[in-house]
């Protein structure tokens, strides 16, 4: 029982944080039909940004309690990813909004190979020990263990969930949001400001995206300039699972995603006598994928984004 217990615990958290980046591919495609595969870069971006800021706090103010640290690490992040994510918007996708499908596409893989480039040529092309400024001290939950980091982790991503819900359905710029979705011919009719309203949901995006990147580096207590590819495709699965373009899909997707991947690495591991087991974790977040693709290509939840052609 407590085996089990311990791998709902963390197929739970590594399921919140590919939710966190899996928001961010649904919105994008939501309002723009565009696969931002260069969204796992911005999480990379987070988490060393965050990094830095620890580096320079613990320098500076090394007294300061730990969940301030990593507080200022996010906040300091946050602003960060967004305007990355808007500059990249700005400069490679704009353009390419009528743009036959498969340019827009090669251009976010030209945009992901640039700042992952770009992030090697900062922090180098070692990895990092990512500062642990909150106890490592786990805590026993019914049985299993979890961490402070990891406590955390849940309850950042389920307030990032609740606001990023009650900004869509119940704010003017949601409401916004909902139009550019259904139809952005017939919104800029009725006086929405497209781009001002895609640009917006790139820095949601990528805001969510830098608080799961710190929070990533904070629970693996390592980052790299690479770190952002798997967990970036990983987190694309989560959307398609749940129906990307539904903003309740990609966190239903992610939170399965999650539980799939430490169940199956816990349970295949134990019937293969470790053959299949932890290493192997990531084949599930593909085979989800392809079987997905295969009997529901809407996803769970099917996918809300109306037919534009």
């Amino acid at each position: 029982m407590e085996i089990l217990v311990q791998q709902l615990l963390n197929g739970l958290v590594l399921g919140s944080m590919y939710s966190l980046i899996a928001l961010g591919y649904t919105m994008v495609y939501g309002v723009l039909n565009l696969i931002n595969f260069a969204h796992g870069d911005v999480l990379m971006i987070g988490a060393m940004v965050g990094w830095t800021l620890l580096q320079l706090i613990g320098k500076v103010s090394p007294e300061l309690p730990g969940i301030l640290q990593l507080a200022f690490a996010i906040a300091g992040a946050v602003p960060v990813c967004a305007g990355i994510s808007m500059l990249i918007e700005r400069v490679a996708y704009r353009r390419l909004r009528n743009a036959p499908r498969l340019a827009p596409l090669i251009t976010a893989i030209g945009v992901s190979i640039l700042l992952q480039t770009l992030a090697m040529m900062v922090w180098g092309r070692n990895p990092l020990p990512f500062p642990q400024v909150l106890s490592t001290e786990p805590l026993h939950v019914f049985g299993a263990l979890i961490t402070t980091t990891q406590i955390l982790l849940l309850l950042l991503a389920l307030i990032s969930m609740l606001f990023l819900a009650l900004l869509v359905e119940r704010t003017r710029m949601g409401r916004a949001m909902r139009a550019v979705a259904e139809n952005p011919r017939v919104a800029a009719l009725m006086g929405v400001d497209a781009n001002r309203v895609i640009v917006f949901t790139f820095a949601v995006g990528a805001a969510l995206a830098a608080v799961a990147g710190v929070m990533w580096g904070a629970n693996y207590a390592s980052v790299q300039f690479a770190m952002g590819f798997t967990p970036g495709l990983k987190a694309f699965s989560a959307a398609v699972l749940g129906g990307i373009g539904n903003i309740y899909g990609a966190m239903l997707g992610g939170i399965l995603l999650g539980l799939i991947e430490s169940l199956g690495a816990g349970y295949i591991g134990d019937l293969t006598a470790g053959v299949l087991g932890s290493h192997y974790q990531d084949i599930f977040a593909f085979i989800v994928l392809i079987l997905v693709l295969t009997v529901r290509p809407s996803g769970i939840m099917g996918e809300r984004v109306a037919d534009r052609s």
